[in-house]
């Protein structure tokens, strides 16, 4: 089985020239779902790490059973107001304006190794947030994963220095 095959391509979303790549399909499909986690799980199985943290809320569906898989514990990185102790945020640019995400405060300890697992590279700013957000607690970015990377979008430029992979490269 591809994914690149189950993964739907829609022409002019959000708007006119965008192709929006539509993960849905693979949620749909069992053994598509499977072999996503499957693979991502392969990309990080025997690195030295900790945790696995993932963001809202893609990030959570491919995160969560890896981090599972692995034996592993998951740390949710979520919109701001969305978390219930205290924590520590950063604020990122968007297309049009900015967002704010946050993170536990003591979700990570000084020195645990990190994976970061999301479903989409793409400009890179939540990313570079969320990497921001686990030194300041001093953890260690070990890697990264993604399913997905727009390569056109140059997320990986915003990502220098860190060990990346991408599954499937558009």
């Amino acid at each position: 089985m591809s994914l690149e095959k189950v993964i739907r391509s829609i022409p002019d979303f959000p708007e006119p020239g965008i192709i929006f790549r539509d993960i849905t399909t693979v949620l749909q499909d069992p053994d598509a779902l499977a072999l996503a986690v499957d693979i991502i799980a392969d990309k990080v199985e025997g690195a030295d790490f900790d945790l696995v943290v993932g963001p809202e809320s893609r990030g959570f569906i491919f995160g969560v059973p890896v981090a599972y898989k692995l034996k592993k514990g998951f740390i949710p990185v979520r919109k701001k107001g969305k978390l219930p102790y205290l924590t520590v945020q950063r604020t990122y640019n968007l297309e049009y304006g900015q967002a704010i995400i946050e993170m536990h405060r003591d979700a990570i300890k000084p020195g645990q190794k990190v994976v970061v697992i999301d479903d989409l590279l793409a400009t890179g700013g939540t990313c570079k947030a969320l990497v921001e957000l686990v030194e300041e607690l001093g953890g260690v970015i070990a890697s990264m994963v993604f399913l997905i990377e727009l390569e056109a979008l140059k997320g990986r430029n915003l990502l220098k220095g860190y060990d990346i992979h991408s599954i499937i490269k558009y």
